[in-house]
Order: C-alpha cells, then sequence, then structure tokens
C-alpha cells in the first residue's frame, strides 16, 4: 500500500512537470502572437506595456524553473526529515533551537509544505533540548539540506539578570526521507524497542500521550523515536521510517562517504563550526559564511524568510 502511494505521488510530480512546462510554452506562443500582431499593425508602442508583462512572468517562471533542474540529487525531490539540536549555551542555546524550529515551520508554510512534528524534547526552563520534524513536498530535502550545520546566535540574553551579551549554538541535521522502494536491511534481532510517556510542552507541538517509542539499531547505536501520535502502533511506524532513513544514510556514508552530502558533516555545536551566523546585538545581521549571502532584516529571517541563503548556496555547489 505504501509503495503504491509512493508510485502514485512520482506520477502526481510528473505530471505536474509536464503541466509546468506546457504552460510555459503555450504563454511562449501567446506572447510570440501578440509581437506579431503588434508589428504587423505598426502599435507596438500600444501593446508594449503587456508584453513587457508577460515576458517578465515568463522568464520569473523559467528561472524557477532552471533553479529546480539545479536539484537533480539522487534525493532531491524527497520529503525532508530534520532535527535541530541545542548546542552550547546552557539556556540561551536550547531557547535558539526552539527559535530555529519556529523559523523552518515558518518557511515551510510559506512553501505550502505540510510539516510533521515527529519527537520534541523540551527543556526545563525555556526552549527544546531537540526536535525531529517532517517536511513533506517536492524538492523538501534538495532545498533543506542547505540547511545542515552549526547556526550561531549572538544577543542580549533574555535569561541573563544582568542582560549581558551571549553566544549560543544549534546544529540542524537534514536527511531524505527513503521510499519503501529502496531497501535498507533491518534485521528484527538487532533491534530494541523501548516505550514511554512522552514530556514536553503540548500544544501545537505534540500531544501528550503513554504511547511513546523508541527504537535503538543496537549495532550501529542509531536511534529514533515518536511521540507525535496517541497510537502505539503508529508512533511505531513513524520512528521506524526515520530509523530507515538515518540507517540508509549511514550505510551510504560508509560505502562511498556521501555523508556531507547526505546530511552536512558533523561538528561540534560550538565556537568555529558555524556555518550561519544570527547577530540580533550590538547590530543586527544574518550572514551566510559559506555565501556571504546576509541581510538585515533579522525578524523576515526568523519568519522564515531564509529562500536568499538557501538559493545561493545550491547554486554555489
Amino acid at each position: 500500500m505504501q509503495r503504491a502511494q509512493g508510485i502514485n505521488q512520482q506520477i502526481s510530480r510528473l505530471r505536474e512537470d509536464i503541466d509546468i512546462w506546457g504552460s510555459i510554452h503555450q504563454q511562449l506562443e501567446d506572447t510570440a502572437a501578440m509581437l506579431e500582431l503588434a508589428v504587423e499593425e505598426d502599435e507596438f508602442n500600444t501593446f508594449q506595456p503587456e508584453l513587457e508583462k508577460e515576458l517578465q512572468l515568463l522568464l520569473r517562471q523559467v528561472e524557477k524553473l532552471e533553479f529546480a533542474m539545479m536539484l537533480n540529487g539522487e534525493h532531491d525531490e524527497n520529503n525532508a526529515i530534520v532535527e535541530i539540536q541545542a548546542g552550547a549555551g546552557g539556556i540561551d542555546a536550547r531557547d535558539w533551537a526552539n527559535s530555529l524550529l519556529r523559523m523552518y515551520l515558518r518557511w515551510a508554510e510559506k512553501r505550502r509544505f505540510e510539516t510533521e512534528i515527529i519527537e520534541i524534547n523540551t527543556a526545563e526552563e525555556a526552549g527544546i533540548n531537540s526536535a525531529t520534524f517532517l517536511i513533506k513536498g517536492k524538492y523538501a530535502y534538495g532545498y533543506m539540506r542547505a540547511e545542515a550545520g552549526v547556526h550561531r546566535l549572538v544577543r542580549l540574553s533574555p535569561f541573563d539578570f544582568n542582560h549581558r551579551r551571549h553566544t549560543s549554538f544549534a546544529s540542524v541535521s537534514v536527511t531524505p526521507e527513503i521510499s519503501d522502494t529502496i531497501e535498507v536491511q533491518i534485521n528484527p534481532d538487532d533491534l530494541r524497542i523501548d516505550t514511554y510517556r512522552s514530556g514536553g510542552a503540548g500544544g501545537q507541538h505534540v500531544n501528550r500521550t503513554d504511547s511513546a517509542v523508541r527504537i535503538t539499531h543496537i549495532p550501529t547505536g542509531i536511534t529514533a523515536q515518536c511521540q507525535n501520535e496517541r497510537s502505539q502502533h503508529r508512533n511505531r511506524d513513524t520512528a521506524m521510517k526515520v530509523l530507515r532513513s538515518r540507517l540508509y544514510e549511514y550505510y551510504r556514508s560508509q560505502q562511498n562517504e556521501e555523508l556531507a552530502k547526505l546530511k552536512g558533516e558533523r561538528q561540534d555545536i560550538s565556537f568555529g563550526s558555524q556555518i550561519r551566523s544570527y547577530t540580533f546585538h550590538p547590530y543586527r545581521l544574518v550572514k551566510d559564511l559559506r555565501t556571504n549571502v546576509e541581510t538585515g532584516n533579522v525578524d523576515a529571517v526568523m519568519d522564515g524568510d531564509i529562500d536568499p541563503f538557501i538559493e545561493a548556496y545550491l547554486k554555489m555547489l
């Protein structure tokens, strides 16, 4: 059943591509006919505003398709499994991890991608220790792989009574959701399955449940957990899906050293390893250290406006 759904999704995506190219071709023919009419009737000035409008629309659509063609990696079209982990910086880092979670959820919403919180580990004081969530949509992984790495925050800490400037870090790991048509050998005897009561603040992120599941692949030590559903069976299915993706990545990296491409190089979540800096004080600036793309509109970035960083990075590859 799941395999059939995957095939149907592929067919739907191919039809969408065909429809887009057909629409552009039709628009090009209509614009060419308008230009021919303008020349024949010697009224180019009359048609010029409409022609320019149509050409600009075509240009934007072609640029969008050209960029999509750059996302030609083996798994770029797949959904993305994203993990955020608080790093150095104490309570500020945990609050920062929560801010990054919100940023990515807002980005996905703007792109009309679906999101699903798989697991979230809230901190006692504020923020989160970690979170794992799924972004569903065409090229979700292709885009999100640009975000893999360490993200640094500099600000006046709201948790410091002296209101001093603090630097904190959080890491983002991204893996493609692996289709059921790709076989990953998992021996059931190699799995340890634990159930527990989920924690967290509840609300929009997680439902309180007695049926949270953690699966550990004993030979590698790789784990996956899910607490999003009230059904233990559904939590187990989701955790297995995440585990399959992580094991696929692990084995692939063992075979051909592709780990850096699929998930980003794993580094210490601290000074000297960041891919992007978010400075709130003494000035306001977000700068990607790989591409040097920067903006002073920090609020827009934290509200999900991260496409300029993603696109610049992907064009650089």
